[in-house]
């Protein structure tokens, strides 16, 4: 009986110490954005006079200036264009990569595939002067077509990660099928293979969108307009050298996170499928 009380004991225990880290880690991620959330709500004199208090009065109004100031509606239009295009490019050619990496069979494939998977140790920051001087040299400059060609190479050696490793598990049985019933293979790709990779698909194209979306350095380097910047660099516009607009400019963070949460809200499950393929062998 004792050692039954004392066992029992213990699982509680742990079961308690369980709890308590998750919910620490789940207030260091929630408890950050609850703040951000209930600023963007005050005035600025509030947040210099209290920054842990509650709004006097719920107001719109750091809303309605930070798309007014910034010109978010632009910036916003802008981060879709580029967020979405490169996301387009990166899994048309990421698809089209992988199907060949995964599905054919011919010398130096593995070499080729360690290469452009070894992409994601190397840092982004050392791509800074390339990508530079190309997008400078190809007339790119300030233009959003820059920002999906650049956003796209980036992401491109996880999209071929995820993606082979769909392809792969893809049965062989099923191609050695439509190539009996006469499909070439243009077919084989398009009608068997890829409908079967969509969750690789999908998760590798939200880790693109949503570094499309936040990405910041890479946008001010390779755009100078307002007609070509991205909703992260008009989160700037709210500091200048003598004020900053604090609350409004909180307004502006919580609405640029609104797409890319809503991204991984609505492809939850996909992404989900996708982190964990070839977890478990069958």
């Amino acid at each position: 009986m004792k050692e039954n009380s004392s066992g029992s004991a213990k699982a509680a225990v742990a079961q308690t110490a369980k709890w308590l880290v998750l919910l620490f880690f789940l207030a260091v991620a929630i408890l950050p954005f609850l703040w951000l959330l209930v600023n963007s709500f005050r005035t600025n004199l509030e947040l210099e006079s209290s920054p842990f208090g509650w709004p006097k009065t719920l107001s719109l109004g750091n809303y309605r200036n930070a798309i007014v100031t910034a010109d978010l509606i632009q910036l916003f239009v802008n981060s879709v264009i580029a967020s979405v295009g490169s996301v387009a490019l990166n899994l048309l050619v990421a698809a089209m990569a992988s199907f060949v990496l995964s599905r054919e069979h011919f010398r130096g494939r593995d070499l080729i595939h360690s290469i452009i998977t070894a992409g994601v140790l190397i840092p982004i920051i050392s791509f800074m002067v390339p990508y530079f001087m190309i997008i400078t040299r190809t007339g790119l400059y300030d233009k959003l077509a820059s920002l999906i060609f650049v956003y796209a190479a980036i992401n491109l050696p996880i999209s071929v990660a995820l993606i082979t490793t769909f392809m792969k598990a893809i049965p062989k049985e099923l191609e050695e099928a439509s190539i009996i019933d006469g499909c070439g293979f243009n077919q084989r790709f398009f009608k068997i293979v890829l409908p079967l990779s969509r969750s690789g698909m999908a998760t590798a194209g939200t880790f693109c969108f949503v570094y499309a979306w936040n990405e910041f350095v890479m946008a001010m380097l390779f755009t100078s307009s307002t007609s070509s910047r991205t909703i992260q660099l008009g989160i700037k516009y709210f500091s200048s050298q003598f004020i900053t607009d604090y609350t409004g400019m909180f307004a502006a963070i919580i609405l640029s996170m609104i797409p890319s949460v809503a991204a991984y809200i609505f492809l939850h499950d996909k992404i989900i499928s996708g982190l964990t393929a070839g977890a478990v062998k069958g």
